[in-house]
């Protein structure tokens, strides 16, 4: 499986696995089925149950398509809706775990995700196979949509435990030391755990001190290196984090 180095706002490269080409359309297929049931309920709702279908008579063929895309609005965008929602996944996705990130670090926006549905009239032209030439042909299996939008689609199939994610085990009695943790995102605490955690296999004490002060920096800390040293700190850090949000086992 193809790997893309992901440059993080920490100036930091995480490689993820790619997405295959397989899952992507597994997960199409999937939000296909979930449109296409919407779109038959909505229609069997409005003609059979509250028999609407009258209100047609007499109007002309713009006005009748304009209460279909009324209708069936939903199925239209629900890709940048639950994109934007879900943090780059729909359902389909979810299920495949899959999910659409930003190639240079920084999170996704209803602005990325809005590019890849426009393009999306495009990717899906000619039955999809512009999309398809496009994701085997790229380095990346970017369609023209992520391509447009800097983004890719990775896996999240990884086998991974406890170590591997933002979670931490803590007491129920732990009491917290840096309240201003709140200030970081999931994201944030992703990454600073895996390259603390890769650190600390290698012993890279030069990584530890670099990931500390950028803490610090951005949280603006002064912390007492004859009280707490950088490891401690950190994983004070990551304890704290998990403290505060709930995030616990």
């Amino acid at each position: 499986m193809s790997q893309i180095a992901i440059n993080t706002s920490q100036n930091v490269n995480i490689n993820f696995n790619i997405a295959s080409v397989g899952d992507r359309i597994v997960a199409f297929i999937i939000d296909l089925m979930i449109k296409i049931a919407y779109g038959i309920a909505v229609l069997y709702t409005f003609f059979n149950i509250l028999d609407l279908g009258y209100l047609f008579s007499g109007m002309d063929q713009w006005s009748i398509m304009a209460i279909y895309i009324i209708l069936l609005f939903p199925i239209f965008v629900y890709p940048v809706v639950l994109e934007s929602l879900m943090e780059g996944q729909t359902p389909g996705k979810k299920v495949m775990k899959i999910r659409v990130v930003k190639i240079d670090g920084y999170q996704a926006g209803f602005g990325d995700y809005l590019i890849r549905w426009v393009f999306r009239i495009i990717d899906t032209s000619f039955a999809g196979v512009v999309a398809l030439v496009s994701m085997i042909v790229s380095k990346n299996n970017q369609r023209l949509g992520d391509i447009a939008s800097g983004t890719a689609v990775i896996s999240l199939k990884n086998k991974i435990d406890i170590s591997h994610t933002i979670l931490e085990n803590i007491k129920e009695d732990y009491i917290p030391t840096f309240p201003q943790v709140i200030a970081l995102s999931d994201n944030d605490m992703r990454i600073i755990k895996d390259n603390y955690l890769k650190a600390l296999r290698v012993d890279d004490r030069q990584i530890i001190n670099k990931l500390s002060d950028k803490i610090k920096s951005i949280l603006k800390l002064e912390v007492d290196p004859t009280k707490m040293t950088e490891r401690q700190f950190i994983g004070v850090i990551i304890k704290d984090y998990n403290y505060y949000t709930g995030k616990d086992n």
